[in-house]
């Protein structure tokens, strides 16, 4: 008996994908539906208004302009004009809040009146902020540790996958190198290398829970961000906070009924490109080469003039829309939102796709208090294939880009037509899929008990889930010269990720005339799990009807399974206590104490202690100023941890695929055989910092300075140590205890804020310079080399040690009178228009004892750079962002200005010749010489730049025009980031970033960023 099944949508065809428009459509629509519905029934409901107007004034009875006067618990308001007045319509018995920068608010209840005039009193807005410290808060004004904060609005109005990538130049003592790939995560460093770990982020605590800021979390939801940079200030956090702390509060629901708020951006993204030779002049350059050789030409194909770049490129695009919904009561508040994110990247076949919900609530009833922020997001990166950054420049202009003749039917090198080996971008991208999707459930559960009024109990339950799902399928086909055969692949990974928080904290807080003592003390447990299993088949079935492969592991042959589970636990011990005096005389102490499985067994405990003090000097009885308002020292020492390191390595590794024959009937047993070493003394990392800076306002809290000075070393670095395979050691290289690092540096930022004009405006600087040095190499090292560097004791990692040029050979005589002091001619090979090498050990021959350090790859100093101004409905914000002193490694110009090899050319290039030897270019030559060396400072370059990361330009419509269209408020926002940038750097782009601790200046065709042009729209109801 046969069924009609209807398709309800719950399944897909082959090849095709319901993310993420399947998903939006099923998530989003109702949700949109329903809320407008709900808005459209609201909005009939209308309150009696009645006028109020008013001046308000300062402490000096002058009136006020672009004072902010808004009905509580609504988005009703306006703002005074230039003579401090204002008219509000305003319901019933509301109350009306005031506010302005560099003034304490005031809140006054209407009643009956018609007319309220209101004197603001004047205070430093920025010195009473709250911020958010390890489990509590405080006011900045007491803070004795080095913390930045950073406005969510300076960080949500860049489209920006991460929050790491939208913190750069926003703040001191951070250093943030990101992408344009899509999806890619931004690196980010607090106060310079402390470690030499693959992973040299800082911890992130979201809300309480201690995750990760990647780039599935949503940057829109953010309320307020705190950087802990010293020791002081995060050894609360003690094993995982030697990286600095970066502290995330998400948005909270108002007091007062729903708000709906909407925000909007849509942008094009463009890659800066090289400027290569087209075929004529790349034919006329190539068979120079093989000319001054003697070596046969190349059989190229002049026929063809193919822009790699055009092939390989597109315009990207980028879009992100938030929808929120929020509102509370005493009792009560709530905030719920959806984001949509897509990148449509700029190298062919790849994009990254987002979507987001978050729900946050809390309700309060008596001395109980009890919540959760909850956010789920799923995440699909469609990823790239090798590496066309690179591919453009090796692949010559004369290939085409199909070609029917090789397997694929895609053009690549040829033995004779085109001797290179780079990889057509085109075919590896039809070829190769992989894409990686991720569904992450991360979130907490509080409860608080407030047993007495200074006495308070809290509970915070944390969890984080992820489903991962990476996928990879393979074609049959070539994309490059002399590639090997490989049938269809296809390769599925699975993997599971729970990691659970308990935490129990105890505070008290309490004041004793003069005295004030704040303490809080906790235990906390957390658990991760990590479980992957994954598979392999080869020689899948092609149906060539459809030309589709059946890409699933029930079909194919040559089956493999691979998989592996790890569990690590921390338990935790913390207090702190914070003491003030007559608000004058302030001092913090902390301890933790962390127990991790990481460790052997003797060392699986370590204890973290800081102590920090403040003295405000402005509030003695001697200082007297009248353009100083508020002046703080400090002065802190602590030691914070670190455990990053895999969960088993003070383990033994074994190997059991091993199998060994016994006895006359040759019986096949099963063995084993440890491959890696085992470090049961594997121990903490341990960092150990000194701060010492100062806080200050002047001018009436216009302007704002604070200033660090650090001093940091970390003992017992955990590095993977090499050994020799002769020890028996073939697995890996053990993880050890082995250098100590030592870093210095110093900080100023800098805020002025004008806000008592019509024209309001801001400059915000940050300066930062440090430098780093090893201690100590453990091990009676003294010198480790890395390619192209050296790392020696008291001087900074990978200080680039290469050959030195001295120019180039001009004429035969040059090369005959270049001897060394005994005579011995040092380059007697050499032509003229070869380059010209220092021997600088003079032993009359250029070779690897001719190396000398010649530059560092670490910047002398950042620089950022913040403007902004308002007049009016119209508001202007620009971001710059510099970095001086750093000399990096032009990876991609060593493969065009060689001649030795087959790969395109820069355009306008220019080589020696006898009729051109006003040039610093080699002659041309496709042969073996010493021109073309990757270990000389030819290839070395300044790395300082200056570059605007962020223009944008608001309007905000009258209020009075939004009213009549149901909106609360609007804005509509053009901007630009990446647009200029200043440099002499030869590259796509100098703010490069690749994940070599010891190369860290090499730019190895590194993904560039992108220039971004964007609208947006913000409105509310």
């Amino acid at each position: 008996m046969k069924k009609n099944l209807s398709y309800d949508g719950g399944c897909t065809r082959p090849g095709k994908s319901s993310y993420p428009e399947g998903a939006f459509r099923k998530i989003f629509l109702p949700a949109f539906i329903c809320c407008f519905i709900f808005l459209a029934a609201a909005l009939q409901v209308k309150a009696q208004n009645a006028a109020v107007s008013g001046v308000v004034t300062d402490d000096k009875s002058a009136p006020l302009p672009g004072v902010n006067v808004r009905v509580k618990g609504t988005t009703i308001g306006v703002s005074t004009d230039v003579n401090g007045k204002y008219t509000l319509n305003v319901p019933g018995g509301s109350t009306l809040v005031f506010s302005f920068i560099g003034y304490t608010d005031q809140e006054v209840n209407v009643g009956n009146r018609t007319s309220i005039n209101i004197q603001l009193t004047n205070s430093s807005a920025s010195l009473n902020e709250v911020v958010v410290v390890g489990y509590g808060s405080q006011q900045k004004k007491d803070l004795t540790g080095a913390v930045s904060v950073v406005r969510a609005r300076d960080i949500q109005k860049r489209q920006a996958t991460t929050v790491a990538e939208a913190l750069q130049g926003q703040a001191s003592g951070i250093k943030v190198r990101g992408g344009g790939q899509p999806g890619s995560e931004a690196q980010i460093q607090i106060r310079g290398l402390k470690n030499l770990g693959p992973d040299s982020n800082p911890l992130y605590v979201i809300d309480g829970l201690i995750t990760t800021a990647n780039r599935d979390f949503n940057p829109s939801d953010i309320e307020s961000v705190q950087i802990l940079k010293d020791a002081s200030a995060a050894a609360i956090y003690g094993s995982r906070a030697a990286n600095g702390v970066v502290i995330i509060t998400t948005k909270k629901g108002k007091d007062g009924p729903m708000m709906v708020s909407f925000t909007g951006k849509s942008g094009v993204q463009t890659i800066p490109r090289y400027d290569l030779a087209g075929t004529d002049e790349f034919a006329k350059l190539n068979f120079m080469a093989y000319d001054n050789a003697n070596v046969p030409r190349q059989k190229l194909e002049l026929q063809n003039n193919t822009n790699w770049q055009d092939v390989a490129y597109r315009t990207g695009n980028i879009q992100d829309y938030n929808v929120s919904f929020s509102g509370g009561s005493k009792n009560g508040s709530y905030f719920v939102s959806g984001g949509y994110f897509t990148n449509k990247g700029t190298v062919i076949s790849t994009d990254f796709n987002r979507i987001n919900f978050r729900v946050n609530t809390q309700g309060r009833k008596g001395i109980f208090t009890i919540g959760e922020n909850l956010a789920i997001s799923r995440a699909k990166a469609n990823e790239m294939s090798g590496n066309p950054i690179i591919d453009v420049i090796r692949l010559l202009p004369t290939i085409p880009v199909y070609n029917p003749a090789n397997p694929g039917g895609y053009g690549y090198g040829d033995e004779s037509k085109a001797r290179t080996f780079g990889t057509n971008p085109v075919a590896i991208a039809d070829l190769e899929d992989r894409t990686n999707q991720n569904m992450r459930i991360r979130g907490n559960f509080f409860s608080e008990l407030q047993i007495l009024p200074y006495l308070k109990y809290r509970l915070n339950l944390g969890v984080e889930t992820s489903d991962d799902h990476y996928k990879y399928f393979r074609k049959e086909g070539n994309w490059t010269l002399n590639q090997a055969y490989d049938p269809s692949i296809a390769n599925e990974n699975r993997a599971e990720y729970v990691s659970g928080l308990i935490e129990n904290t105890l505070t008290f807080n309490k004041t004793f005339g003069k005295h004030v003592v704040n303490a809080v003390g906790g235990q906390s447990y957390q658990r991760t799990n990590y479980e992957l299993i994954g598979g392999t088949k080869r020689n899948l079935l092609y149906n060539p009807n459809t030309k589709q492969y059946y890409d699933v592991l029930d079909q194919g042959n040559s089956a493999l399974t691979n998989g592996y589970r790890e569990r690590t636990d921390l338990i935790s011990y913390f207090g702190r206590v914070e003491y003030s005096f007559d608000d004058k005389y302030l001092l913090n102490g902390v301890i933790r104490t962390d127990g991790s499985s990481k460790f052997g067994p003797s060392y699986k405990f370590g204890t973290f202690p800081s102590i920090s003090g403040a003295w405000r000097i402005s509030k003695e009885d001697f200082f007297k100023s009248s353009w100083i308002n508020d002046l703080k020292l400090r002065a802190s020492y602590g030691t914070v941890g670190s455990n990053n390191i895999g969960a088993y390595e003070y383990q033994a590794v074994v190997n059991t695929f091993s199998t060994v024959v016994f006895g006359p009937d040759q019986t096949t047993q099963q063995g084993a055989t440890q491959v890696q070493l085992a470090n049961n003394d594997l121990r903490w990392e341990k960092l150990i910092q000194q701060n010492y800076g100062f806080d200050a306002t002047f001018l009436n809290s216009k302007l704002t300075v604070t200033a660090e000075y650090f001093i940091a070393k970390t003992e017992d670095v955990l590095i993977r140590y090499p050994l020799l395979y002769t020890t028996g050691n073939d697995g890996g290289n053990p993880q050890v205890n082995g250098i100590t690092l030592g870093n210095r540096g110093f900080e100023l930022s800098a805020n002025y804020r004008e806000s008592s004009k019509p024209f309001q405006y801001g400059i915000g600087v940050n300066f930062t310079t440090l430098r780093n040095k090893v201690l100590n190499l453990g091990y009676n090292k003294n010198k480790t080399y890395v390619g192209n560097t050296v790392t020696e004791e008291g001087e900074p990692i990978g200080m680039w040690y290469v050959l030195q040029t001295d120019g180039l050979f001009q004429s035969q005589a040059e090369v005959d009178n270049y001897k060394n002091s005994n005579g011995t001619i040092i380059q007697p090979t050499a032509k003229p228009g070869d380059v010209r090498f220092k021997d600088n050990n003079g032993d009359g021959q250029i070779t690897n004892d001719d190396k000398v350090v010649v530059g560092s790859p670490w910047p002398k100093y950042e620089l950022g750079l913040n403007l902004n101004a308002s007049y009016k409905g119209f508001e202007f914000s620009m971001d710059w962002f510099a970095s001086v002193g750093a000399k990096v490694f032009n990876g991609p110009r060593s493969v065009t200005d060689r001649f030795d090899d087959n790969s395109n050319y820069r355009a306008g290039i220019q080589p020696w010749t006898p009729e051109n030897p006003n040039t610093t270019t080699p002659r041309a030559y496709y042969g073996t010489t010493l021109n073309s060396r990757g270990d000389s400072d030819r290839w070395l370059e300044s790395g300082s730049f200056a570059r605007m990361k962020y223009i944008g330009i608001t309007y905000n419509l009258p209020s009075s025009i939004a009213k009549r269209i149901g909106m609360a408020n609007a804005q509509l926002t053009v901007s630009a980031q990446n647009l200029i940038t200043i440099t002499k750097y030869t590259g796509l782009d100098p703010e490069f970033s690749n994940t070599s601790v010891w190369e860290k200046g090499y730019d190895y065709g590194a993904f560039p960023n992108l220039k971004t042009y964007s609208v947006g729209l913000n409105f509310g109801f």
